[in-house]
């Protein structure tokens, strides 16, 4: 279990779930991705940016219903590894890409002169949409009222 790996290097503690946290995370995921979307016309690099970090908002939130929060550093690395173990082998396409774009933003952020292809930022922001759906889902596994975001 990577849960168990991890808290055992330190990098993962368990928390008592605060499903307000939880809530404004997805909230917030929900609102970002309607403002990357927004930005693709003006500046698809920074609409991609903004679609890596829905899906760390939301991986997060998820990760706090679980009753875990990522320590020290590479928290991001972190939480996909928890999001991938959440979601389960059915999950791991989504997970990969989530990974990928995390690298892809890194670059893009230490390198800002490097483009990214519109269609790979039309496609971030559909699996954003996608991996967003999947952990709303699950965070309403955990707590169900969340039903009503």
């Amino acid at each position: 279990m990577a849960y168990e790996e991890l808290r055992e290097r330190g990098l993962v503690e368990e928390i008592r779930p605060d499903f307000r946290q939880v809530l404004t995370l997805l909230t917030r995921a929900m609102k970002d991705l309607s403002t990357a979307k927004a930005n693709v016309s003006i500046d698809k690099e920074w609409a991609y940016t903004i679609a890596y970090q829905v899906m760390l908002g939301a991986a997060k939130a998820l990760v706090a219903a679980e009753g875990w929060r990522p320590r020290g550093r590479d928290q991001a690395r972190t939480v996909i590894v928890l999001v991938g173990e959440l979601l389960g082998e059915e999950g791991q396409p989504l997970v990969n890409v989530f990974d990928r774009m995390r690298r892809k933003r890194q670059d893009f952020m230490e390198e800002p002169q490097t483009p990214i292809p519109r269609y790979e930022v039309e496609g971030a922001l559909k699996d954003a949409q996608s991996l967003i759906e999947r952990l709303v889902d699950l965070a309403r596994e955990k707590n169900p009222q969340l039903a009503f975001l």
